[in-house]
């Protein structure tokens, strides 16, 4: 297998959300070929492999196929393993680690399949295997077929590398950027979110609109790989072009312990100068001077009998703020609960596929421009 004939590259997502990850994926140029539950294929080469980490924003991982075969018992998978060619991807200076699944398979037992093949390496290739390297081989045992990929991301992509303080129960860098994809955002208007936790919303949407790659600040797995090339790799992030957008993208949260989060986070970020949070309630909420946007929010949602009853009254609380005071505003919340999304009495025209977030299936409920 070679870049210049491709391979199949899976773009893993959140189940849900797969069209707007699509939607990205062909904005950037790539040539999506087809979606599945939780993940957008496209077929490239490396340096399709290397721009889809750096500048992706709603992708979880990215997923290089290197190989695939029939194995029905230990044996077949060890012998079939060994004759991977491991040496056209993988360093023999840098260890390896395997994790297997397999569903519906006469090979049921992952961890014992897991050995056989980090066995396979360690001799072929000559790699040391550690339970913490950064390079992993997965291998999906299905039907009796055996899908070999590499992860070239490592650290999950959500991980931007600038953020270190994080809010109970936060959303993924990652999940936000497919919202704000959904609710139609493409930078060129404020947003504000008047719960913002650690600042996720207005420092993605800050980002996009600044023109920055959301893999700036980190390294990649695929960096240890044999295919690696360093220069190829450089002129990639050099082709970012930061721009200074003409407005602002606040947060606001009651909790000031949140509000200095999303402070730090933004600097660490670089986006200082064109975001400010503030500690305040959504009802002492008022319009910022300038042009209307996006006010889009995750707020609280109940899990346990008696919560959506205690929750209403923030609910209309915020409806009837944005009402009243932001008019030519969009609205997106994100939240598990139908009913609750209607207490806020705001006229929503889209309500996106549930999303599973935290364990609870969470939905974008979206309003157009307020009256």
């Amino acid at each position: 297998m070679t870049a210049e004939n491709g391979f199949e590259i899976l773009l893993v997502t959140f189940p849900g959300l797969e069209e707007e990850l699509k939607a990205e994926v062909k904005s950037l140029g790539f040539r999506p070929t087809g979606t599945i539950p939780g993940g957008v294929l496209l077929t490239g080469g490396w340096t399709d492999v290397w721009r889809a980490n750096l500048r992706l924003r709603g992708v979880s991982k990215v997923l290089v196929r290197i190989g695939s075969f029939r194995a029905f018992h230990l044996a077949q998978l060890d012998k079939r393993a060994r004759k991977m060619p491991w040496a056209d991807f993988l360093r023999p200076d840098q260890p390896v680690r395997v994790e297997v699944t397999c569903k519906g398979s006469r090979i049921y037992h992952a961890g014992a399949a897991a050995e056989r093949i980090s066995r396979a390496i360690a001799e072929e290739l000559k790699a040391p295997v550690s339970d913490d390297a950064v390079v992993c081989v997965k291998v999906r045992i299905h039907n009796d077929v055996c899908t070999f990929s590499l992860d070239s991301s490592g650290d999950g992509l959500h991980r931007r590398g600038h953020k270190e303080a994080v809010n109970r129960a936060p959303m993924r860098e990652t999940m936000a950027a497919l919202f704000l994809r959904q609710c139609g955002y493409t930078g060129d208007e404020p947003v504000l979110d008047p719960m913002c936790g650690s600042g996720t919303f207005p420092i993605e949407a800050a980002e996009i609109a600044c023109g920055l790659f959301p893999g700036r600040s980190r390294t990649f797995a695929f960096e240890q790989f044999a295919t690696f090339d360093p220069l190829a790799w450089q002129a990639l992030q050099a082709m970012e072009k930061p721009r200074q957008p003409a407005f602002m993208f606040r947060g606001s949260d009651r909790d000031p312990g949140a509000v200095r989060m999303s402070q730090e986070n933004a600097e660490r970020a670089g986006l200082a100068a064109c975001t400010a949070f503030s500690q305040q309630t959504v009802s002492e909420l008022q319009r910022p001077d300038g042009p209307p946007g996006l006010v889009i929010l995750n707020p609280p949602y109940g899990t346990r009998i008696g919560d959506r009853k205690k929750l209403t009254g923030l609910y209309r609380s915020i409806g009837q703020t944005m009402t009243e005071r932001f008019s030519g505003w969009r609205v997106g919340i994100i939240t598990t609960d139908a009913v609750l999304a209607r207490a806020t009495g705001l006229p929503f025209n889209h309500t996106g596929a549930p999303v599973l977030h935290g364990g609870l299936r969470v939905s974008l409920y979206l309003t157009g421009r307020l009256g």
